[in-house]
């Protein structure tokens, strides 16, 4: 097993270290974010509002070499605002296609459970295919191509939540948590993240992030630890407080999330380590509980994330 070239190595550090100027004490939550734009996966920061969202992908925009467009999403965006319209040329007597905010390589979702439903899913084939249709007329996005979107979890009013199909095109749900005393202290005195922020420059270009990427795919994983990882969503299906499993692209996700995750930390193997801290990130919004009194926003994540816990308890780690 060949070790983890010193060049992918320096690239990884050189963006984790850009990115915890702005987002202190959080290294864990840059850790996953890192590893999901070299996973080719999209990430879902639910949290409620000022514990720095906006300003985790805003970092990570920052230290890319990459073009980034923000949508700030309402109830009255529609898909032609994200997406883009034709308009027709009188001169040359055709129609043009003029590209919206999505094409872009980093696109933040800023609160996107309050667009509509016919909104959001202008973003599925987008996630999913890294492509639009527009009157008939596939049009490519840009390589690489981020979606890290935003909710908050407590407001309820004028929202309307992710569908199951939505949700399963996010590789991750994160949640950012309050800052510790220290890093909220430091936050204090020098008057918040937009000075630091100001200051980021770009560390990696577009074609080292693609190298990276194509990094991922060749970190080993066992055949041990792929038994554990079917043993674990096999039992998601049959949970008594679950009404849906995790899918086989959910299954897919966890493996790539894994395989990420560990070029992060250096190694060019996965460890059972990589899957325990990489699984509710992964599943739990992959997963439906079958209690029907359960609302949504924070209670239902937080139930989420208690299952699949209690799941990974009960199943035994390969030595």
């Amino acid at each position: 097993m060949n070790p983890v070239p010193g060049t992918v190595l320096s690239r990884l550090e050189r963006l984790h270290e850009s990115i915890v100027r702005v987002i202190r004490g959080k290294a864990e939550i840059v850790d996953a974010l890192v590893a999901a734009l070299i996973a080719r996966g999209h990430v879902l920061v639910e949290d409620v509002p000022g514990v720095g969202k906006t300003t985790l992908a805003q970092a990570l925009a920052r230290s890319l070499d990459l073009e980034f467009h923000r949508i700030q999403f309402t109830s009255d965006t529609l898909p032609s605002d994200i997406i883009g319209i034709s308009v027709y040329r009188q001169a040359s007597g055709d129609f043009q296609f003029m590209a919206g905010p999505l094409f872009a390589n980093v696109v933040l979702a800023d609160e996107i459970n309050r667009a509509a439903p016919r909104t959001q899913s202008a973003l599925l084939e987008a996630m999913s295919e890294h492509a639009v249709t527009v009157e008939k007329t596939r049009h490519p996005l840009p390589d690489p191509f981020l979606v890290v979107a935003t909710q908050n979890p407590i407001e309820s009013t004028g929202t309307y939540p992710l569908p199951e199909s939505q949700l399963d095109r996010f590789l991750m749900r994160l949640s950012m948590g309050y800052p510790g005393r220290n890093e909220e202290l430091e936050l204090l005195r020098s008057g918040g993240t937009e000075p630091e922020l100001e200051q980021l420059t770009p560390v990696l270009t577009a074609e080292e992030v693609r190298e990276l990427q194509r990094e991922v795919v060749a970190v080993h994983v066992s055949d041990a630890l792929r038994l554990y990882l079917l043993e674990v969503v096999e039992r998601t299906r049959v949970h008594e407080a679950l009404s849906l499993g995790v899918s086989t692209r959910g299954c897919l996700a966890w493996q790539r999330c894994a395989q990420a995750l560990a070029l992060v930390r250096a190694r060019p193997f996965v460890l059972p380590d990589d899957l325990q801290e990489t699984a509710e990130l992964v599943l739990a919004h992959r997963v439906l509980l079958a209690d029907p009194t359960v609302g949504d926003g924070w209670e239902r994540s937080r139930r989420e994330r208690a299952v699949i816990r209690t799941i990974l308890d009960s199943v035994p780690v390969p030595r």
